[in-house]
């Protein structure tokens, strides 16, 4: 049996820390253990002894009559060491630790402990473990089993899940909560449900990805299978916000580059645990084949309501059949109407809203006639076009109907908003295609510093060193031989040079500050000059306020009809190149009209991303004017997205703008921002976060020093002679107190502000006093 086997199917199991105690962990998992015990054996360890469950308990590890294939500790974090030790000892090779407690140190030493062992080990700070196929069961409370398959970093967040897919009619496959995954981690489960039979949906829950591309392959390989993912995650970097330097960092938030990691994976995020379990339940139930929704409903209202919102959600609804009243009279319209409508052959799901499921409560006589419907219903919608029902009885727990549905596997829900929401989210997975992430020759992963790249590149002037800035024309170097178009241009770094330049070029032209990244914000940039004198008379005044390191002398692009677009990558820590394209501009950050996937973008894909854009409508041609050469714009995408896979020792980059008209599109930007210049400014963001931190801690100092001594001022009102030896005053304001006959022995009030005090009669033996106000 291989290491990770033994957590979802072992021949034997101990539980070490079993309590008679039902408030305590080691209650749950013996009672969950014994459970499975005609299954496996199961053995109980605590070191009082005792009955659990009306089984014995051994006193320790080593009082084990065999080596357990698992063993479960729920013991106080400061006994964890010995357990494992001792269960090391015995030949032990799987542990699921569920004490919390830990510092980072512990669980480091603890998981290292493991593996040099040969063994592996479940969390520590988790919940346990569930697999419904082995009957194995450690963790607190039960699961109804089922299709779904939930891998969760947060223990009760995934109990939160079990419990609302539970509510929803979708029992559980296999439940792991991987608390701090110092070992065994969330991607190695993952592919452990590739092949896992009764698994058909998976719900994963991260609060970070780690090595991103790994759990890419993980999901990717799961929608290889056939298996659908929903995700939850939590949290972002401000630190990492902080030190982008690029409008495409400031322009990608760290969601977005999640779910364009999903996206390329064929997985889909959800914002909350009841959404993920919508989507979950719905692709479990059954997927449509496309975006046209038939809509039947017993009320025209809620028809017409839910065909708006279907198509707000960029699904396409049919005219709402409206039974109007026909089911009061015959229960079995409803069932007639839907096989109708599935029967026209244009509808790819169908959704079902109304009073139906409500009858049998109302009516209790009318139970028997809705139940055989709702069985009919359940059939229609395994027939390959499934069927979604909101029913305004879906919360009702004595609806019998409603039980048969989700029984069925049909997905019922209590309000339009949330049915749609699950055929839309369904949708989205279908339109979901997993991308092969390899690139010949480039590791698609280069995060780390310094890596080069292993195809030829254009020479550039940081070959040998690590800058923190690249110059424009380094840049468009760069970007220019890897398939970038750009206008005709030149550097100069005097004025003999401006006026070859000018010579050699025909204008109108453009004057740019080569070594400063943003021209426009820094007013370091002239355009429109329309001849040498004009280029000259911009030279002489940018290099007298700005000093004279090196500008460029551009051909400007005056074609009309162009759209302005931004193309940029930058590497995500935890998924890598990252490609972004939008409306550009200036005003690039105010619009935030983009869309990002992870590297590689071929045109294809580029072509994708500018349709996705809500400013597609400027690009395809708009009130007359003529389309633009989208494909010209998507090569460049590519383009840059080979930059990014090719050039691990760029952090950044971004053209902004692209001009794309409708014969070509045309860079008349470049930035490209190295590792070192990232490290540098991410270095200096902490340092202002770490100085901000210190101010604070500065700041609440003084406060309780001043505190202190206003205290001790007051004290001294109930008690003329109060001892206040030993208290540090230093730098606390103190102005005006009364301190009368108070005995300051040993006071320290460095730099205390004391001014106005009456000190009559106090006491001033030993005291430190250097600077104080009076």
């Amino acid at each position: 049996m291989s290491t990770l086997a033994r957590f979802t199917d072992p021949a034997s199991v101990a539980v070490v820390g079993a309590s008679a105690d039902p408030a305590k962990w080691g209650h749950w998992l013996a009672l969950g253990a014994l459970a499975g015990a005609h299954r496996r054996r199961v053995h109980l360890v605590n070191h009082r002894g005792g009955l659990v469950a009306g089984r014995e308990c051994l006193t320790s590890v080593r009082a084990l009559p065999e080596v357990p294939e698992l063993v479960a500790v729920c013991v106080p974090a400061r006994a964890v060491s010995e357990v494992v030790e001792e269960a090391l000892a015995l030949g032990v090779r799987a542990f699921l630790v569920i004490t919390s407690g830990f510092t980072p140190a512990a669980e480091a030493a603890l998981a290292d402990r493991v593996r040099r062992a040969g063994a592996r080990l479940i969390g520590p700070s988790c919940l346990g473990l569930y697999d419904a196929d082995t009957e194995l069961r450690l963790l607190w409370g039960e699961c109804a089993p089922g299709a779904l398959a939930i891998v969760s970093q947060s223990g009760q967040l995934g109990l939160e899940v079990a419990g609302l897919a539970a509510a929803a009619g979708l029992g559980v496959s296999r439940f792991v909560s991987v608390g701090a995954q110092c070992d065994v981690t969330a991607t190695d489960l993952l592919h452990g449900l590739a092949g896992h039979a009764r698994t058909r949906v998976v719900l994963l829950y991260l609060e970070g990805f780690g090595d991103g591309r790994a759990v890419h392959t993980a999901l990717a390989r799961l929608r290889a299978a056939g298996k659908p993912v929903v995700v939850l995650t939590a949290g972002a970097s401000p630190v990492g916000a902080a030190a982008v330097r690029s409008h495409t960092g400031a322009l990608s938030s760290t969601t977005d580059v999640v779910r364009a990691a999903l996206r390329a994976a064929g997985a889909i995020l959800a914002r909350t645990p009841a959404e993920a379990v919508r989507a979950a339940a719905q692709l479990a139930a059954g997927i449509p084949r496309g975006d046209r929704v038939g809509v039947v409903s017993d009320s025209g209202g809620q028809g017409a309501l839910a065909a708006d919102l279907i198509s707000e959600a960029g699904l396409t609804p049919g005219i709402p059949v409206d039974l109007a009243g026909a089911g009061e009279g015959d229960l079995g319209s409803y069932a007639v109407a839907i096989e109708r409508v599935l029967g026209g052959g244009d509808v790819d799901a169908v959704l079902l809203t109304g009073y139906f499921g409500r009858y049998a409560v109302d009516s209790p006589g009318q139970a028997a006639a809705e139940i055989a419907v709702a069985r009919r219903l359940a059939e229609l919608g395994r027939g390959g076009c499934p069927l979604v029902v909101h029913s305004m009885a879906a919360h009702e727990p004595d609806s019998p109907a409603v039980a048969v549905l989700r029984a069925g596997g049909v997905t019922v829900h209590a309000e339009i908003d949330m049915a749609v929401e699950a055929l839309s989210l369904a949708a989205q997975w279908r339109a979901g295609a997993a991308r092969d992430l390899s690139v010949r020759g480039v590791d698609a992963r280069a995060v780390g510093h310094g890596t080069q790249s292993t195809t030829a590149t254009v020479n550039t002037s940081w070959s040998d060193s690590a800058p923190s800035v690249i110059t424009y024309w380094s840049a468009r170097e760069l970007l220019s031989a890897s398939g970038v178009p750009y206008p005709a241009a030149q550097p100069v770094a005097s004025r003999t040079e401006v006026l070859a330049a000018t010579a050699r070029l025909r204008g109108p032209f453009v004057l740019k500050a080569g070594w400063i990244e943003h021209r426009t914000e820094q007013d370091a940039v002239r355009v429109g000059l329309a001849d040498p004198v004009a280029v000259l008379a911009g030279y002489d005044e940018l290099a007298g306020r700005l000093g004279e390191h090196g500008y460029v002398v551009e051909v400007q692009d005056q074609r009309a009809g162009v759209v302005e677009l931004i193309v940029g990558f930058r590497r995500d820590p935890a998924f890598g190149p990252v490609v972004l394209v939008g409306i550009g501009g200036t005003l690039a950050e105010v619009y935030r009209d983009v869309t990002v996937e992870l590297a590689p973008v071929d045109a294809d894909l580029a072509g994708t991303m500018l349709r996705r854009l809500r400013g597609w409508p400027l690009l395809a041609g708009w009130r007359g004017r003529p389309a633009v050469d989208v494909e010209a714009a998507a090569r460049v995408v590519a383009a840059v997205s080979r930059v990014a896979l090719t050039r691990g020792d760029l952090a950044e980059g971004e053209i902004n703008p692209l001009r794309v008209g409708p014969s070509e599109a045309v860079a008349v930007d470049a930035l490209l921002v190295p590792m070192a210049g990232r490290d540098q400014q991410a270095a200096e963001a902490r340092a202002d976060v770490a100085g901000v931190a210190e101010a604070r801690m500065d700041l609440a100092g003084a406060v309780e020093a001043q505190m202190d001594v206003t205290g001790a001022a007051e004290a001294q009102m109930d008690d003329a002679q109060a001892d206040t030896a030993g208290v540090d005053t230093a730098g606390a304001d103190s102005a005006r107190p009364d301190v009368v006959g108070l005995d300051v022995t040993g006071l320290d009030l460095t730099g205390a502000d004391v001014a106005g005090a009456d000190v009559t009669g106090t006491s001033w033996r030993g005291e430190r006093m250097p600077g104080v106000s009076w």
